[in-house]
């Protein structure tokens, strides 16, 4: 049996950028799963540094940002806590 695994964080509104949403809609993904992950601390694409900084920011408030790999197209989506987790957005890259 695998444990469930618990959110970290509150999400606040979300929110998506329409390129985000496009990129889901052309690779038929929900953002839900990637919602899931990013709240329970499976920070995606994302380097050993970066990782840490997010794991140090659910204790302290910080900014947390993920980044995954859409599996149909390759896009890279971002999902961006704000610090004071009021919001989540879910972007491209370049719309940063």
């Amino acid at each position: 049996m695998v444990a469930e695994q618990k959110p970290l964080f509150s999400l606040g509104q979300v929110v998506a950028t329409p390129d985000a949403i496009a990129a889901l809609e052309e690779a038929n993904e929900s953002a839900m799963p990637l919602l899931q992950r990013h709240q329970c601390g499976d920070w995606g694409c994302l380097c050993e540094d970066d990782q840490q900084m997010n794991d140090v920011a659910v204790g302290d408030g910080a900014r947390i940002l993920s980044s995954y790999v859409l599996d149909a197209t390759g896009q890279k989506v971002w999902i961006i806590t704000e610090a004071d987790r009021s919001s989540t957005t879910i972007l491209l890259p370049e719309n940063y």
